[in-house]
């Protein structure tokens, strides 16, 4: 409370300003003064203490960086100079509970990034980044003052769809890329669906031999009459080496990378690769259109033995605590058709099909906690009963993440009317891109809060964060991802960290305006929102 009330009484002094900084999200705490902080050619990176390790690691990142944005202008790392300006890394303990807060403190010759930790310290680069870039001349001028920040939530997560359309491992690290920018820190990678399997599982070779490919993909808005293909065969899968060195490129970014391994319903493609698997008759091929399908995994013990060996690969992959599996939309007319499996829902003494998948799960969150892993799903895995272990992502607008917060389960917000970047968002849509349909534009992802009035603070406690969806029914191409993500993704980034009192979206137009030029000199597409 003292050091609020001095801050108070610093902001009140003549030749202090607030929000002098345009950055993406907005810090929880900046003032300036009239100085000016001249970082010229000739300043140099002083990594010296006990974080040299750390504060190495973080100059090569920043390094690699400003070769990319400024043309190889920035400090060098080598011995200091007297005289000379600097830029000093610490990494160590400063009281902070949050291992991503960070201070940002500006002198007329030395520039100062703190932290408690390598996270702390690389979104400090960030920041850092932004600044530098906005300013860039061939010197960088900048208003001496402090920045002192941290994140309002632990999840701050962005999804990709690579099931639908597959994006090369070059793409899949410039989302990465885009991620880290904004500071989110959770990549949420949706590897299987009916339309395509995408990790490579060596006890099972026909996943990638079959199941990654579709003979050719439907055209156009789907109808379920006067379909049209491209006649092309589509497909592509990542092997595991792929899948490791992703992962450890989020990881020097500080982004966790989540698995969705869909289960039991969205496996068209998994039946066709195994059909026992199955719960009809029917073969089916790798499907080519989208929407639902009644295609969907039986519940017998070969299928767990199945699902269980591929998870065992996934987690070998993957050190994330959440491991994500889907549950949504799993239509279940082949088990209520299926005498044999409703004879087995029958001697589990289940009432009808939803409790019947709420055990499947079970079998499923079991597994995952005897591995030391978390189960997280859609928010249709309440249906018939929630899990004991598991979390929620409330895609259904946010009903579920009520229901599962009142339970005591922790829950990712991601509802569609805010959260769904493959909506459009721009009028008039007829000048857009092909999307799915709905309207999401800038302000409305802007204008979220994923704390739900309905919920006691200490129910609130239980939302872990937010997170955006990148269906890519009609993605094909990642020029349209991006086009789709930006800037959406900073509004979402900005809701994710600020506090919810002090947003202003009109300030954040501003800001955004300066964070699309690293968009432009990045060759990042991006929606022209204000024009």
């Amino acid at each position: 409370m003292i050091l609020r009330y001095l801050l108070v009484l610093l902001f009140a002094f003549p030749g202090f300003e607030s929000n002098a900084y345009d950055l993406i999200p907005k810090p929880a705490f900046q003032s300036s003064t009239k100085e000016i902080c001249l970082l010229a050619p000739g300043w140099q990176w002083d990594v010296s203490g006990d974080s040299t390790e750390k504060a190495k690691y973080v100059y090569l990142q920043f390094h690699q960086w400003a070769d990319t944005m400024v043309h190889g202008y920035f400090p060098e790392l080598g011995p200091l100079e007297p005289h000379k300006g600097k830029v000093v890394l610490k990494v160590a303990a400063n009281g902070k509970a949050n291992p991503a807060a960070y201070t940002l403190d500006f002198k007329p010759s030395q520039i100062t990034l703190s932290a408690s930790s390598s996270i702390g310290l690389f979104y400090a680069l960030q920041s850092l980044k932004q600044l530098v870039f906005q300013k860039f001349k061939d010197n960088t001028t900048l208003l001496c003052g402090h920045i002192q920040d941290e994140p309002g939530f632990a999840w701050r997560g962005m999804h990709l769809d690579v099931s639908r359309h597959f994006f090369t491992v070059k793409e899949v690290e410039t989302y990465i890329e885009m991620l880290a920018l904004h500071k989110m820190n959770v990549f949420h990678w949706h590897l299987t669906d009916d339309q395509g399997w995408r990790v490579e599982i060596k006890a099972f070779p026909k996943l990638t031999e079959v199941a990654a490919w579709r003979n050719e993909t439907m055209v156009g808005k789907f109808t379920k009459t006067k379909q049209k293909f491209d006649g092309i065969r589509h497909g592509g899968f990542y092997t595991q080496e792929e899948v490791k060195h992703i992962v450890q490129f989020a990881t020097s970014r500080m982004i966790t990378v989540v698995p969705e391994i869909e289960m039991p319903g969205h496996s068209q493609e998994l039946i066709a690769a195994y059909p026992y698997l199955g719960s009809s008759d029917t073969v089916p091929g790798v499907m080519m259109t989208w929407g639902g399908t009644d295609h969907i995994l039986n519940p017998y013990p070969p299928t767990f033995q199945f699902l269980f060996t591929v998870l065992d690969e996934v987690i070998s992959l993957f050190p994330s605590k959440y491991i994500h599996i889907g549950g949504d939309e799993a239509l279940k007319l082949h088990w209520k058709r299926n005498a044999k499996i409703q004879k087995f829902k029958d001697s589990l003494k289940l009432k009808n099909e939803d409790e019947l998948q709420s055990w499947f799960i079970r079998q499923v969150d079991q597994y995952l906690v005897s591995k030391g892993r978390s189960l997280i799903g859609w928010d249709e895995i309440l249906e018939g009963g929630l899990a004991q272990n598991a979390a929620v992502m409330s895609w259904r607008g946010e009903k579920g993440g009520i229901a599962a917060a009142k339970m005591k389960h922790t829950v990712v917000m991601t509802p569609g009317t805010h959260c769904y970047f493959d909506h459009y968002q721009h009028q008039p849509k007829e000048q857009e891109p092909l999307a799915i349909g709905g309207f999401t534009n800038l302000e409305k992802v802007y204008s979220y809060n994923p704390l739900p009035a309905e919920l006691t603070k200490e129910e609130q406690q239980y939302i872990l964060g937010a997170q955006a969806n990148v269906w890519t029914e009609y993605i094909p191409d990642f020029k349209q991802v991006q086009y789709m993500c930006l800037p959406r993704m900073a509004a979402l980034a900005e809701v994710t960290w600020t506090k919810p009192q002090t947003k202003d979206w009109p300030a954040f137009q501003k800001r955004a305006k300066q964070l699309s030029a690293i968009y432009g000199a990045m060759s990042w597409n991006y929606c022209r929102w204000d024009l």
